[in-house]
């Protein structure tokens, strides 16, 4: 499958150690199969007057025998997982997680939900009606090494 990765450089060699801490799905590599989304996140460089670089790669169907955890909808064990990463606090270990993406509209009803102004119960039944867009955040580097090639890359 072919995926994408938004950045201000090339990133033809992934290495999970460059993560960033307490994202969505833990300290990884982000990807996803949607060219629409990574572009539009990619413009958030261009934004802020910086260079934006869209990095294309082949994810072999090999990956999918790792140990993936794959969140279909918004639900309450999505929530939490997402919440206990951008706290720091410790979660189950996977190679990978598959999932939607907190985008802007999402992220401001998990804001509200972290900071205690609403329910878990209100923040569900608000996600209830989005529809998930999609990230993979591979976590392992050795899976990394062994099923994600470097296609190309294209700046904005």
């Amino acid at each position: 499958m072919k995926v994408y990765h938004a950045s201000q450089v090339e990133v033809a060699h992934p290495d999970v150690s460059f993560s960033r801490d307490a994202l969505d799905f833990g300290k990884g590599f982000y990807v996803t199969c949607l060219r629409e989304q990574v572009v539009k996140y990619a413009e958030k460089f261009l934004f802020r007057g910086k260079k934006a670089v869209i990095n294309s790669y082949e994810l072999d169907e090999g990956w999918r025998k790792y140990n993936v955890r794959c969140f279909d909808t918004y639900n309450e064990d999505w929530i939490d997982f997402v919440a206990a990463n951008r706290h720091g606090d410790e979660v189950e270990a996977f190679d990978a997680v598959e999932g939607g993406i907190a985008n802007d509209k999402i992220f401001r009803t998990l804001d509200l939900y972290f900071s205690g102004d609403i329910t878990k119960e209100d923040a569900l039944k608000r996600l209830r009606y989005e529809k998930p867009n999609h990230q993979i955040c591979l976590l392992s580097q050795q899976l990394i090494d062994k099923h994600l090639k470097f296609l190309s890359s294209e700046v904005l």
